[in-house]
């Protein structure tokens, strides 16, 4: 009887703390779609108003191309060179192999407001001020170690004597890549990429110190909105916020597990 209490407890625990995380998403969703210009319940009516409104602000959409391209070319990155240093760590006898790997992963063990504040006083020492290059360097050293450590779980899992096989059958160590390796790294090369790109396109406290003047992505748009008024527009970015955060992710998670059933048979 007691164990079944303790269990209630334990459950009816979870269920709070999960009310509590996602009730405010819950709710901001909601309200993107309310009629109404003043955020309350019960809610007046069903409208789109907000994200039409939305689309015709240029600031807003400005915001949205620049964290687009800003996501895109830091997973093109990202991925390329996490490829390259996984296949060179698990493959090859690296120097130095633990240390590499921890620099690495050092990014993910730094608090990232103690790594933007480094980078940017680090820069600035050796006179490179603020530019869109300068945030794209910095999400791409945020973003590397989850694409490394993903590619690293999976290339560890592949059989060396596969790609073995295919150099002793005359195949270079490009076409052995191109022809074995790399397809069977697409679930976490696919995956990796799509979080490196999320992560990015959601980041704001290394996107505050990098970005220069004029520069605004989603997620410093919706700060900057915030510190003058409540705008009901507000919710209808976070709901596409929402929708591309949890959304890409899922995308990420489904195309990994496809082509993983496509290159085991």
């Amino acid at each position: 009887m007691r164990r079944g209490l303790g269990w209630y407890l334990i459950t009816l625990y979870a269920v709070m703390v999960y009310v509590f995380m996602f009730l405010p998403i819950v709710v901001v969703v909601l309200l993107s779609f309310n009629a109404n210009q003043f955020g309350a319940f019960p809610m007046t009516g069903l409208s789109l108003r907000w994200f039409e409104a939305l689309w015709n602000n240029e600031a807003v959409m400005r915001a949205f191309r620049t964290s687009l391209l800003l996501g895109v070319l830091t997973a093109l990155i990202s991925t390329t060179l996490g490829v390259l240093a996984a296949l060179a760590l698990v493959r090859y006898r690296v120097p130095g192999r633990n240390l590499i790997t921890t620099v690495l992963i050092a990014p993910i063990l730094v608090p990232e407001v103690v790594l933007a504040v480094a980078l940017l006083l680090f820069l600035n020492f050796i006179g490179i001020g603020k530019s869109f290059t300068l945030l794209l360097f910095g999400h791409v050293i945020f973003t590397l170690p989850f694409v490394f450590l993903v590619v690293q779980a999976r290339l560890v899992g592949i059989r060396r004597d596969v790609e073995e096989a295919a150099l002793s059958l005359g195949a270079s160590p490009v076409q052995t890549f191109l022809s074995i390796t790399l397809p069977l790294l697409m679930p976490a090369v696919a995956a990796g990429g799509l979080f490196a790109f999320t992560i990015s396109f959601d980041d704001i406290t290394g996107t505050l110190f990098w970005k220069p003047g004029g520069v605004e992505t989603v997620p410093t748009q919706i700060f900057a909105m915030l510190r003058h008024s409540i705008s009901p527009e507000i919710n209808a970015l976070g709901t596409v916020m929402i929708v591309l955060t949890v959304g890409v992710p899922l995308l990420g998670a489904a195309l990994a597990r496809r082509l993983a059933m496509k290159s085991g048979r």
